[in-house]
């Protein structure tokens, strides 16, 4: 199978690993992308395409934007596609599931789990207000970071604490996306010792 992919050095590295079998084509810019003849195309910088996209699968990283904001064509499917998310077995997907789609999902041996096309989708959404909760421990001197990230991994198993996480995802993603959730609901207003932090 022929994959097209635009996306920075770890993005590429995290994909391609999932089958290192397949024909792996990476590309400078989303134009050179979608020139490519390829059976698949993912797009995991997180920019915006306003040409016409392919008619075969089309994965576009976008965590915050559903589908109806990105205007990414019918073949489009979304994806998270922060640091660390593409190497997990199982990937979250919104979007029409087509059988081209399930083939390279398939090929790349993931798992989908079909979620509701909403911005965050789910464990982006629950990562994020975890980290959150994690900067409000911090400024209210309930723990260190470090103390924070030792329990997060012995209580509750996670590979990486919340600072360890976000650092890892870049808490600038973390912020975008909690502004963004926030204008609907108030539960996730950036922590002011996390907006500070961004802010600066």
């Amino acid at each position: 199978m022929k994959i097209a992919v635009y996306g920075d050095d770890n993005a590429w590295n995290e994909l391609i690993q999932s089958n290192p079998a397949a024909e792996w084509i990476r590309a400078e810019d989303l134009r050179q992308l979608f020139g490519q003849d390829a059976d698949a195309y993912f797009n995991l910088s997180g920019e915006i395409f306003s040409g016409s996209t392919p008619e075969k699968p089309y994965f576009i990283n976008s965590v915050m934007a559903p589908l109806s904001e990105l205007n990414a064509g019918q073949n489009a499917i979304r994806l998270n596609g922060w640091n660390g998310f593409l190497s997990n077995a199982a990937w979250e997907v919104a979007g029409e599931m087509t059988v081209p789609a399930a083939a390279v999902l398939s090929f790349l041996e993931k798992k989908v789990i079909p979620v509701a096309d909403e911005p965050g989708l789910i464990s982006a959404r629950v990562l994020a207000m975890i980290i959150n909760e994690a900067y409000y421990a911090e400024s209210e001197a309930v723990s260190t970071s470090a103390e924070i990230d030792t329990a997060m991994k012995l209580g509750t198993n996670y590979p990486s604490g919340p600072f360890e996480w976000a650092e890892k995802i870049g808490l600038k993603n973390v912020y975008d996306l909690l502004q963004k959730l926030a204008a609907k609901d108030k539960r996730y207003q950036p922590a002011p010792s996390l907006a500070k932090k961004i802010l600066q």
